[in-house]
């Protein structure tokens, strides 16, 4: 009996949350106010690093930026100085795990708890398996992975002293589908997305419903992390939008935050399609980019 009250409890979860998901196309949901929380962001020199931080300025966060690029966090820092913000930049190295410590102590020691932490900090290599370096390999793992692991470590204990904090994820459409000559790149953001919702999980079976969590799934971004991307299908995107993507969820709790939309519905294909429609669709697709195959210099 008691299964059965729980399967028809289970039903009703799943059509209330049909109806909500449909009420929010419609009425837009609630944000929520960053302002004079801290927030910590990893690859802050430039790219969707540097333009997030720039959200966060201009909402009176209190920012924390990381960066390997000392010229690229300064300059960063400088202009969210200019648009009110309160700033704090560090040079750090998210492939060391003993730096990421060392450097998120000294916050909690002179800054505060931080509250909202952005794992933002990537790293590619183009190229096909057999012409990647082993050292390219360890170093995408140890940023794109690893450093999320670290982080989080450092600075999850005090939102769970107070039940309130917000982690998001920076990942990559690339979490979820693959694509050649970008194989460590793929099988890392795949163990970021997997990192997003076990966190997501894990926060939630101990009762901290008051930490948020966000994962970012973008297509290709116009920032020159990869060299002349290009697809028939999907749009080359620029950072501005995916910034202000990337906040306006942030801002609405938004778990999974896809950038165009229609990366859910080439999800959906992934798992429908026969394997041999699969392979059709990603030749038709036609995704290119400059990159490194047979130890050339080739595009694909």
């Amino acid at each position: 009996m008691n299964l059965i009250l729980e399967l028809l409890r289970l039903v009703g979860i799943i059509i209330y949350s049909y109806l909500e998901a449909c009420v929010k196309l419609v009425i837009p949901a609630k944000r929520k106010s960053v302002s004079g929380e801290i927030v910590l962001i990893t690859g802050a020199g430039h790219g969707i690093g540097r333009l997030t931080a720039y959200e966060f300025a201009k909402r009176q966060s209190k920012l924390v930026l990381w960066d390997l690029n000392k010229h690229g966090v300064e300059e960063t820092a400088e202009e969210c100085r200019n648009l009110g913000a309160t700033v704090h930049a560090s040079v750090v190295d998210c492939s060391v795990r003993e730096e990421i410590y060392s450097a998120a102590e000294k916050v909690k020691r002179d800054i505060g708890d931080v509250s909202i932490l952005v794992n933002n900090a990537g790293v590619v290599a183009t190229a096909d398996l057999l012409s990647t370096q082993d050292k390219q390999i360890q170093k995408t793992f140890e940023v794109n992975v690893l450093a999320h692991h670290w982080t989080t470590k450092a600075f999850l204990p005090a939102m769970m002293a107070k039940n309130h904090g917000h982690i998001v994820t920076v990942a990559s459409a690339a979490g979820h589908l693959t694509v050649p000559f970008l194989l460590s790149y793929c099988s890392s953001k795949f163990a970021a997305v997997g990192f997003h919702k076990s966190l997501t999980q894990e926060l939630s079976a101990l009762g901290k419903d008051g930490i948020k969590t966000s994962c970012l799934c973008p297509v290709f971004i116009n920032t020159g992390f990869i060299k002349s991307p290009r697809s028939r299908l999907s749009p080359i995107l620029e950072p501005d939008v995916v910034a202000k993507k990337l906040i306006n969820g942030i801002l609405c709790n938004q778990n999974m935050i896809f950038v165009p939309s229609f990366v859910k519905f080439r999800l959906l294909l992934e798992r429908i399609l026969p394997e041999r429609a699969l392979v059709a669709l990603n030749k038709f697709t036609n995704v290119k980019f400059d990159a490194v195959v047979g130890s050339k210099g080739k595009e694909h």
